[in-house]
């Protein structure tokens, strides 16, 4: 396979792994696409490769940016689907709050994604999220403050924490930015 097959395939696997982890059929994505069942089915399976324009439609009816439907840049073809270096993660979320996030996972094709999180200093959610995904958050550097399910908390360097299908809210009001690692599962992005 050369690399440009190999970034084709990891984008059906994610698109059908997003889909699936929406509880969305494909009959449901066909139909805000205006697509054919088979058209999409053909994408997920890296028969068809979809235009811009399609990529766009996708990412919009997933719930996710578009730049999480492209491939990482710049790996070496015997390093696709295992390695993702420094400089190739993949941009997720739209940082609006103040959350900067990229998927450390080289997929999201397994059980869980990977997620490196910069929350900047004096960001915070504005509304609380209620996921059907159980999480964990390891704490590398800064200070967060948790609302879990109506308790408080103030986690740091080294602090971890989990999250049970509960909702959340996370506030930095410090002048350091937080960083976090976060593994999800099943995989939301």
């Amino acid at each position: 396979m050369n690399d440009q097959t190999l970034a084709a395939a990891t984008l059906g696997a994610d698109i059908r792994a997003l889909r699936k982890a929406r509880g969305l059929t494909l009959t449901d994505i066909a139909a805000v696409l205006n697509r054919s069942v088979g058209w999409l089915s053909q994408v997920e399976r890296d028969m068809s490769e979809p235009s811009i324009s399609d990529l766009r439609q996708i990412a919009e009816a997933l719930g996710v940016p578009m730049s999480m439907l492209f491939a990482h840049s710049g790996a070496p073809a015997d390093e696709h689907g295992y390695i993702v270096r420094a400089g190739s993660r993949r941009p997720m979320g739209s940082g609006e709050e103040g959350l900067i996030e990229e998927l450390l996972s080289p997929d999201l094709t397994d059980d869980f994604e990977m997620v490196h999180s910069t929350f900047l200093p004096h960001s915070q959610m504005q509304t609380p999220a209620n996921r059907p995904t159980q999480e964990v958050g390891y704490m590398i550097s800064g200070r967060l403050d948790l609302l879990i399910c109506g308790r408080s908390f103030t986690v740091g360097p080294g602090d971890s924490f989990r999250i049970r299908h509960e909702p959340y809210q996370w506030s930095n009001p410090y002048d350091a930015p937080a960083v976090a690692v976060w593994v999800i599962a099943p995989p939301v992005y």
